[in-house]
C-alpha cells in the first residue's frame, strides 16, 4: 500500500517545482538555469521595468492620454515645460497632480490648471491647442501618463508651486527643487 501512495510522489518533476517556487530546492547549485513558470494563456508576461525616465517616456509616447484630465495635464506640461529636461517636465506634471490631492486646490487636473492666475499659457481661462503631431506634444503625453499613474518617484517631492527662474515672487515657501528653468516649492 505504501508503494501505491508514494509512487506518484516520486514521479514529480523536481525542476518544475523549483520553477514554480524559488524556495523549493534540492541542491545548493545555482548553475542550472530554470525554466520560467508556465503562464496561463490569458496572462501576459510582465514587461521589464524601465531603467530610466527616458525609457519610461519612450514606452508611453502617444497622441493622447485617452481622457480629458490627462490631456489637460499633457497640455500643461507642453506649454509650461516642453523645452525642459524630462525630469523638469515630470516635476511640473507631478506638482499639478500634488495639487489635485492636497485638498487646497480643485480636485481635478483641469480645475487646477484653470484656476485664475496660475498658468500663463491660458488665454482667458481656455486651453490653447498644442500641435498634436509634434514630438514635444507626444513626449508631454508620456510625461502626463507617468505622473498621473505614479510611475516615477517624485522629482520635486511634495511640491505644490513652481515658477520660472527669471521671476522672483518672494513667496516665503520651502524650496524643494530647482530643475531646468523652474524652481519648485511646497
Amino acid at each position: 500500500m505504501l508503494a501505491a501512495v508514494t509512487a506518484p510522489l516520486l514521479a514529480v518533476d523536481v525542476r518544475s517545482l523549483e520553477a514554480r517556487n524559488s524556495d523549493f530546492s534540492t541542491s545548493s547549485s545555482t548553475d542550472i538555469p530554470l525554466a520560467p513558470p508556465a503562464q496561463a494563456d490569458d496572462q501576459q508576461a510582465a514587461a521589464p521595468t524601465p531603467q530610466s525616465l527616458e525609457d519610461l517616456v519612450a514606452e508611453r509616447v502617444a497622441d493622447t492620454t485617452g481622457d480629458k484630465q490627462g490631456d489637460c495635464l499633457a497640455t500643461s506640461v507642453y506649454f509650461e515645460a516642453k523645452g525642459e529636461p524630462l525630469n523638469g517636465q515630470l516635476a511640473v506634471a507631478q506638482t499639478i497632480m500634488n495639487r489635485t490631492a492636497s485638498g487646497r486646490f480643485p480636485d481635478s487636473v483641469c480645475g487646477v490648471v484653470r484656476q485664475p492666475g496660475q498658468f500663463s499659457f491660458l488665454h482667458k481661462g481656455s486651453m490653447p491647442t498644442p500641435p498634436r503631431a509634434s514630438t514635444a506634444w507626444k513626449r508631454a503625453v508620456a510625461i502626463a501618463k507617468i505622473a498621473r499613474d505614479g510611475l516615477w518617484k517624485q522629482v520635486a517631492p511634495d511640491a505644490l508651486f513652481f515658477h520660472a527662474r527669471r521671476v522672483s515672487p518672494g513667496w516665503g515657501k520651502i524650496k524643494v527643487a530647482s530643475l531646468g528653468n523652474h524652481i519648485f516649492f511646497r
